[in-house]
């Protein structure tokens, strides 16, 4: 993930993201004009990636879950997303397929990236989820899922796990991809977001 400031793609980085992702090459040249200008060393900052967010949700404080979703996609943790990243990152959000979300899913969960999910890290992901949540919207919520600390123990409940134990990422994906119970409890519309930013 190298430093990509020429105005126009490499080769490489072009037949990577066309194998890689469902975009053709004129459409990722018009995303990489567009991505520079607003980025002209390459790059987005976590600043810049937190502004874009804020931008959607005006009234909401989106600090914490666009910090979780930066991580997630920072796939070289070098603190920056370069053009393959942020592509890569919208291939998989809005366009991949469900295993590839739910690989991605678990990384955003996954906060200390130590290769498996605890019940902590699940409240931590869905408490910045409900600061994106309007007062109206969280009224119409369960009664049994409408605070953080409640979605959090149902979620858990559905993997059928006690307090202190771990989910691999295996774990993760198969009980997700069975059970629509829990991916409707740990997402927040990511598609929303992310056409949002595919257009920006």
């Amino acid at each position: 993930m190298g430093n990509i400031k020429s105005s126009t793609l490499s080769k490489d980085i072009l037949d990577d993201l066309k194998l890689n992702t469902k975009y053709t090459e004129g459409e990722l040249s018009v995303w990489y004009q567009t991505f520079l200008k607003e980025c002209p060393n390459g790059k987005i900052t976590l600043e810049q990636f937190e502004n874009i967010y804020s931008g959607f949700f005006p009234d909401a404080d989106t600090k914490p879950y666009a910090q979780h979703v930066f991580r997630s996609f920072d796939i070289n943790s070098d603190g920056t997303l370069d053009f393959m990243e942020y592509i890569i990152a919208l291939h998989l959000t809005s366009s991949g397929k469900t295993k590839q979300k739910l690989e991605w899913a678990f990384s955003l969960y996954d906060v200390d990236g130590n290769g498996t999910i605890n019940k902590h890290e699940v409240l931590e992901i869905v408490k910045a989820i409900f600061k994106m949540i309007n007062e109206e919207e969280q009224k119409t919520l369960p009664e049994d899922e409408n605070t953080p600390e409640k979605r959090t123990d149902k979620i858990w409940d559905y993997f059928g796990k006690k307090e202190n134990d771990k989910l691999s990422e295996g774990e993760f994906i198969q009980d997700t991809m069975e059970n629509k119970n829990i991916l409707r409890l740990i997402q927040f519309e990511p598609q929303k977001i992310e056409h949002k930013l595919k257009r920006k």
